[in-house]
């Protein structure tokens, strides 16, 4: 069931399958800022990664002594949420722990995902609550794809990424969707990144302890971008199709990462691994201001 929240800037779109955001417009032009879904180069919009981020080896893992299985970024993205809140200018959802999650993950948990708008910014919120009696592990992320190129007759090429400080960062490499272990350097003192095809060939691109809080997403030909604001999140995602048909970018903030080819299989050793004490909270959020 989709839901809508608007006020003088944006209006904004979510659905109670997975909490996940499907439509960013601005009011003044009804400009969509959120890919749409196109089930032939990629059926989501901004699906959340919980209760881990990226794949698993073997789709498989090993919680508590016991052996389960979860597909690549966790089981929240294709569950029913609750709206438990609305206003004009935020809606809440929640995804509380029941007989077909603890089949998929054996820990008792509340997830609370929060939509706000504040002018020309979408706050977004992610709370877990651990309501089990004991320690829970898990992971957590987002996983929004942004239009790229915004307008016709642009190229995914007239854009560019801009971080909001002087990077030297290595990216993590991939082997069958799982880390091989190893890095590459890829910003060397450098605050953009130029927009190619080519630079997805070898999966996303993962930074890890960034010194930037933001990343800006901008065209060579005018003004209409976002500024994504991530503080406080360990990695960062980008990705897009290698090939000509993905018009979208993925900036994707993260405590978490994907299982690497050496892993000993065991949930809570997974590397950027999450955990809560009993009746504790975790709680995390960013912000997309559409300029």
């Amino acid at each position: 069931m989709n839901s809508t929240i608007h006020n003088d800037f944006l209006t904004i779109d979510a659905d109670t399958k997975g909490a996940e955001l499907t439509s960013i417009k601005t009011i003044k032009d009804n400009l969509e800022y959120l890919w749409q879904a196109d089930p032939k180069v990629w059926g989501r919009h901004a699906p959340i990664l919980f209760p881990m981020v990226g794949k698993l080896k073997d789709d498989k893992t090993n919680i508590e002594g016991e052996t389960y299985s979860m597909g690549q970024h966790g089981f929240a993205r294709d569950f029913e949420f609750q709206i438990i809140g609305k206003t004009a200018e935020s809606v809440s959802y929640q995804l509380l722990c029941d007989d077909e999650t603890l089949k998929k993950y054996p820990y008792k948990f509340n997830l609370l995902v929060e939509y706000t708008i504040i002018e020309n910014k979408l706050e977004i919120s992610y709370k877990v609550k651990n309501i089990d009696d004991k320690v829970i592990y898990f992971s957590i992320g987002a996983h929004p794809g942004f239009v790229c190129p915004l307008f016709q007759k642009e190229k995914f090429e007239d854009y560019f990424l801009e971080f909001s400080n002087k990077e030297n960062a290595d990216i993590y490499l991939f082997e069958n969707g799982m880390f091989s272990g190893k890095k590459t350097p890829h910003l060397e003192g450098d605050t953009i990144i130029p927009l190619t095809r080519e630079l997805f060939i070898n999966d996303a691109l993962v930074y890890e302890n960034l010194n930037s809080s933001s990343i800006s997403f901008k065209s060579r030909k005018h003004q209409r971008g976002i500024k994504f604001t991530f503080q406080g999140f360990p990695y960062l995602g980008i990705w897009s199709r290698p090939q000509g048909d993905g018009d979208f970018i993925c900036i994707d903030p993260w405590f978490g990462l994907a299982d690497f080819i050496d892993s000993d299989g065991i949930y809570k050793n997974k590397k950027g691994m999450l955990f809560l004490e009993e009746e504790k909270c975790f709680e995390c959020k960013f912000i997309i201001e559409v300029n």
